[in-house]
């Protein structure tokens, strides 16, 4: 029987100081925490309006050779990766696929998508294809990040599921099992789990400076005193604080 890993969660509390937090925000303060790019590139967001937070289940494939993998898409089904992945879901998951940036490959279809919201999944950021994409649209409410989508089933050309619950290259960023990830329109950030409560305490007095600025800036208030903040504009920003009590 194929056992693979589990991955660490974070604090549920952690994971919910994010509801506030876009990706870009996160992505700016990371960089000032001295990650210098943990942005997931090239993965398009479709479904618009969606944002998830949650940690990173992973799953890594790798170039098919036939000698060693010439299992079909329906046969010993229980030796096909891709479905252990999905089986250590838990409610609040993000499933995060390098596929190689392969566009030949549907790495899922909508019954594994099915079963993946069906175990509380929320979200799935796969750097390659999936395919049955107008009925996962349709039909399913989860967050989807890709580079494409296709036809073939996830073995039929290139690739193969090799390995579950370990580090990972998703667009071009290291991405480690149980990671929180923070993925909008924007698309999609890495958020390493030792650096995520300095980020949000940074992010939301960033959200609170910037909440001041674009009131400013709405009313006419010139961009070199507002954004970022002047020594004369966060002079303002202070008495502003101080009026909404915070």
């Amino acid at each position: 029987m194929i056992k693979t890993p589990d991955i660490e969660r974070p604090a549920a509390d952690l994971i919910d100081a994010f509801d506030d937090i876009s990706s870009a925000t996160a992505s700016g303060e990371l960089y000032r925490l001295g990650l210098r790019n943990p942005h997931l590139q090239g993965l398009t967001a479709r479904m618009p309006g969606t944002k998830v937070v949650g940690p990173a289940l992973t799953l890594q494939f790798m170039p098919k050779r036939e000698d060693l993998y010439d299992v079909d898409e329906y046969a010993d089904p229980e030796k096909q990766l891709h479905r252990h992945a999905l089986y250590h879901t838990q409610p609040g998951d993000i499933i995060v696929v390098d596929a190689r940036a392969d566009m030949n490959s549907g790495v899922f279809g909508d019954m594994m998508m099915t079963f993946f919201m069906g175990q509380g999944g929320i979200g799935a950021i796969v750097d390659g294809c999936i395919r049955d994409y107008p009925k996962i649209v349709k039909d399913l409410d989860i967050g989807l990040w890709l580079r494409g989508t296709t036809p073939n089933f996830h073995t039929q050309t290139n690739i193969v599921p090799f390995a579950v619950n370990v580090p990972i290259a998703c667009g071009d960023t290291l991405v480690m099992p149980g990671d929180i990830i923070v993925a909008d329109d924007d698309g999609a950030t890495v958020v390493p789990v030792s650096l995520a409560p300095e980020l949000v305490e940074k992010a939301q007095t960033h959200a609170e400076w910037e909440e001041f600025s674009r009131i400013k800036l709405s009313q006419g208030g010139h961009l070199r005193k507002y954004y970022p903040l002047s020594e004369e504009g966060r002079a303002e920003y202070d008495a502003w604080k101080e009026e909404q009590g915070h």
